[in-house]
């Protein structure tokens, strides 16, 4: 081009809503569809209707018939002036329909008439018509001269718009009043674009006389502008031995915080880097000599700013030789670690260049992460194997308080540190560690005397750390520890006349062996107190389901003195002969028929008897006043008598011992007849039928 890229003053653009008239003049836009009554279905006979479509000055209308199947005729005018008559369909041997080819206005109106007659032999096969329209620009400036002879509709720019035109000038013109023709001016222009091209007016033929033209390049700031003179440059100059002097013609180059150039002579200055956002041009031509002017190309680059330096246990991203204005960098800190700024902790980072040359942030660290102090394990604790105060990759183990408590799954779980901040034992799992308490296996073993606890041992400590003694009022019982919350006893013990008593109204002690010593410790807190539903006995004749759950309040911590027993397992068995072992705080004989209650926790060992011989020990004794024998209880004892349970035992458990020493809940002292008399027996309900219901009441509750 021989001409500045002119800086047009687009100041607004019209928007037109375009309208079609459709007999009452219902306005459409600018794009649509009309069609004749009914259509799709048959059209109405005797119908007069027409169309009116207009659109504002400067645009035409695009009409294209989608479809026609009419017998009378469709007339489409522009001004009175007949465009096009259709009809017939576009498979009619007769006819004259217009296919697909648009039909476009010479102006912004068009009229649709259509007329109907009252006689259609074929109406049961015609539909109507239907049609597109869509308003089209008119392009002025290609249009050519008016042949009245008033020229151009512009002197030097015509640019097209939408609905009409606009003229502009050549740099160093203006538009004149009359919005068409140009006058010289050179004053006052800023150009803000990040490249362009500039040059005197008249250039490459000499320039006008008496010119003082100024430009101002002012860009962005983060950008710096560089001059490219073509090689045509002749501003006239007087020579001397110092070289061209600029004495009346010159093109001043004016650049902030530095001296100003004065550019004059035959000889291309070529490429000038300013440094700078903003330059100045001043260019002087006085009304005498000749100078052909010059031309420039302008062109901007961004503002660079220093490399970073490199983070310690991260990375900067990303990774450039060069960094520039608007440039931004990223800070990612290696697998754990975490990003530090001002001594707190940022979840990202990144930071701009800036227009000044400088990063709008430093640089942050990156420091190691710490998971926290690992959760505390109930019943157990935790030693670190490695590692440094719960930080990455440091490796902790769990551990139970053992001999009471043991690992579930057998094994004490490590766990590390992750980049998540969680302590997981693989990169997968977040396990939990739990310690499960260990039962049936006392601090002191009881060597098996078989003595009776009418009469019988006195308990060491430790030895039967699960007897519970329970107290309901003026009555005794006894249970055992099966779970940290939970203790095992018989029914009767907790229902007196018929009525299950209140957890206010019972006692609990644990861990002691005598009852003063117990009778001196505060009891511990009952919240619940589960009877089996099927326990139903008003005359004490019925200890069917003679079992019952007492729930504490508050979870026990098991120790040497206070451990659990086990529940029967599947593999448990109550064979014949088995020795079991009888505890309690029940009546004892002190000798001579003289029969005390206890105030030391008392131990016997019994064998199992046979079901058959406890049926038969019931023979013969009073019916009315014997309990009937279910499968839900079995007996022990010797025929000889004198080794048994008696009152104040009820509850208490009766264990026997698995091959591995493992003491398990076979039985709870329920009912007999007498106390270690000749040729009877102790019975007591079998928990091996009831270990279902016991984990149920556990799970519910």
């Amino acid at each position: 081009m021989d001409i500045f890229n002119a800086r047009i003053g687009w100041t607004s653009f019209i928007i037109w809503f375009l309208h079609v008239l459709v007999c009452e003049c219902v306005p459409l836009l600018d794009s649509g569809q009309i069609h004749s009554p009914q259509c799709p279905q048959l059209y109405p006979v005797n119908l007069q209707k027409q169309w009116e479509i207009s659109v504002p000055d400067g645009f035409q209308i695009n009409l294209t018939f989608t479809h026609v199947d009419i017998k009378s005729s469709i007339t489409v005018l522009h001004d009175e002036k007949v465009l096009g008559k259709f009809c017939g369909n576009e498979n009619s041997a007769d006819g004259r329909h217009p296919g697909y080819q648009p039909i476009l206005s010479p102006g912004s109106r068009l009229t649709l008439k259509i007329q109907l007659s009252d006689y259609n032999p074929d109406r049961n096969q015609n539909v109507g018509f239907s049609a597109q329209y869509q308003a089209i620009d008119i392009d002025e400036c290609s249009a050519p001269e008016p042949e009245d002879g008033s020229g151009p509709l512009c002197s030097q720019i015509c640019l097209n718009t939408l609905g009409s035109y606009l003229c502009a000038c050549h740099h160093g013109y203006e538009l004149r009043s009359d919005e068409r023709t140009c006058i010289l001016s050179c004053v006052g222009g800023v150009f803000d674009e990040l490249e362009g091209h500039l040059m005197s007016p008249g250039y490459p033929n000499p320039s006008p006389d008496a010119l003082s033209c100024q430009y101002i390049i002012s860009v962005e700031s983060g950008f710096t502008v560089s001059l490219n003179f073509s090689d045509k440059f002749h501003i006239e100059s007087v020579d001397t031995e110092e070289g061209p002097n600029c004495l009346y013609h010159w093109l001043e180059v004016i650049i902030p915080d530095r001296n100003p150039m004065k550019l004059c002579g035959g000889t291309s200055p070529g490429l000038i880097n300013t440094n700078s956002n903003i330059v100045k041009l001043g260019y002087n031509i006085d009304n005498q000599g000749q100078s052909n002017g010059w031309s420039l190309e302008y062109s901007t680059h961004r503002v660079t700013c220093p490399v970073p330096g490199e983070v310690a246990k991260g990375r900067v991203t990303p990774s450039l030789t060069e960094y520039f204005y608007r440039d931004y960098i990223f800070v990612r800190c290696d697998e754990g670690y975490k990003l530090m700024m001002n001594g707190a902790e940022i979840m990202g980072f990144s930071t701009m260049c800036q227009s000044n040359g400088e990063w709008h942030l430093p640089l942050p660290e990156c420091h190691i992460i710490d998971c926290g102090e690992p959760d505390p394990l109930l019943n157990g604790g935790v030693n670190f194997l490695s590692g440094f105060q719960n930080q990455y990759l440091s490796v902790v183990q769990y551990h139970c308080n053992e001999p009471f408590y043991s690992p579930y799954g057998g094994n004490n779980v490590s766990l590390t540190c992750e980049a998540d901040r969680q302590w997981r034992s693989n990169h997968d799992v977040i396990l939990r560690p739990a310690c499960l308490p260990v039962c049936g296996r006392p601090m002191k073993q009881i060597e098996n005397h078989f003595q009776r606890i009418i009469g019988g041992n006195d308990a060491a400590e430790h030895t039967i750390p699960w007897q519970a003694l329970i107290n309901v009022g003026s009555s005794r019982g006894g249970g055992m520890i099966i779970a940290d919350r939970w203790i095992l006893t018989a029914a009767h013990v907790v229902v007196l006349n018929g009525q299950v008593q209140t957890p206010e109204a019972l006692f609990v002690y644990l861990g002691v062996t005598d009852v003063h010593q117990i009778i001196e410790n505060l009891s511990l807190n009952v919240t619940a107190v589960h009877v089996h539903s099927e326990y139903n006995n008003p005359n004490n004749l019925n200890f069917d389901h003679d079992i019952a759950l007492i729930k504490l309040k508050d979870p026990i911590t098991f120790q040497a003195a206070i451990m659990p027993l086990c529940l029967p397992s599947e593999d448990d068995t109550y064979d014949t002969g088995m020795m079991g072992m009888v505890s309690g705080f029940g009546i004892t004989d002190k000798g001579n028929q003289r029969r005390f209650l206890t105030n030391k926790l008392k131990y016997v060992h019994v064998p199992v008897v046979e079901q058959k011989k406890c049926s038969i020990s019931l023979k013969g004794k009073p019916s009315s006043r014997t309990p009937r024998l279910t499968n839900n209880m079995f007996c022990a004892g010797t025929p000889e008598g004198g080794k048994d349970s008696c009152n104040g035992d009820s509850g208490s458990g009766f264990t026997l011992q698995s091959e591995n020493g493992r003491f398990w809940a076979a039985g709870i002292v329920s009912w007999g007849l007498g106390c270690g008399q000749k040729g009877t027996y102790g019975f007591y309900t079998k928990v091996a039928n009831y270990v279902d219901w016991i984990n149920k009441i556990m799970r519910e509750n």
